[in-house]
């Protein structure tokens, strides 16, 4: 990952997530990190926003490659995983350990953690998706993170907001994902200026 030189003042922030996140289908500055950071900047904030995302990586693929998705220059990370371990079917067990084991790694770097939650699709069954989505809150608890609960809020299901495979969002659905999540990336912002 290129880590462009910027001033003292800025903060860098990892998006390290899934397709998601790296912006599948989509021209570069449409793209969710790409968006963000629009959103942050024209806030105010001085914050530089990180690509982290690999399409189709599981939680075990971000674990795998945490220490040089997540560079030395890092401030906060947003973890958005867990959406591919759920479509193939993954034990939520598995996908609880491996996210726990990459806040654990973060938090003991002394970086701010976002989780953006998922939610099991329904055609899984009702006690895939309890173990699933329970998982989620239950870390961020656990762990003090700053929490958003749906990264898809608003999004999924919406055939005008995403993409014809109907599961990747399309520019305007990742614009209205950065609208919703923007209060919350906010709060994350404010523990590290704190």
């Amino acid at each position: 990952m290129a880590w462009a030189q910027s001033d003292a003042k800025t903060v860098h922030l990892v998006a390290l997530g899934d397709s998601l996140t790296a912006g599948y289908g989509l021209a570069p500055r449409d793209g969710f990190t790409a968006q963000l950071q629009a959103a942050l900047t024209a806030k105010g904030h001085r914050v530089r926003v990180h690509n982290g995302g690999v399409s189709g990586d599981t939680s075990a693929g971000g674990l795998a490659r945490l220490d040089w998705a997540v560079g030395r220059e890092a401030q906060a990370v947003i973890v958005e995983l867990g959406a591919n371990d759920m479509l193939r079917g993954l034990s939520p067990k598995v996908t609880e350990k491996n996210l726990r084991q990459i806040i654990e790694k973060l938090q003991a770097r002394g970086l701010e953690v976002m989780l953006a939650g998922m939610l099991a699709a329904p055609n899984l069954g009702p006690s895939y998706g309890e173990a699933f989505n329970g998982l989620y809150p239950r870390l961020a608890k656990q762990y003090g993170l700053v929490f958003y609960p749906f990264f898809l809020d608003g999004v999924a299901g919406d055939p005008r907001l995403n993409l014809g495979d109907r599961i990747h969002p399309n520019r305007d659905g990742i614009a209205v994902i950065v609208e919703n999540i923007l209060p919350t990336v906010e709060k994350l912002l404010a523990r590290i200026a704190s």
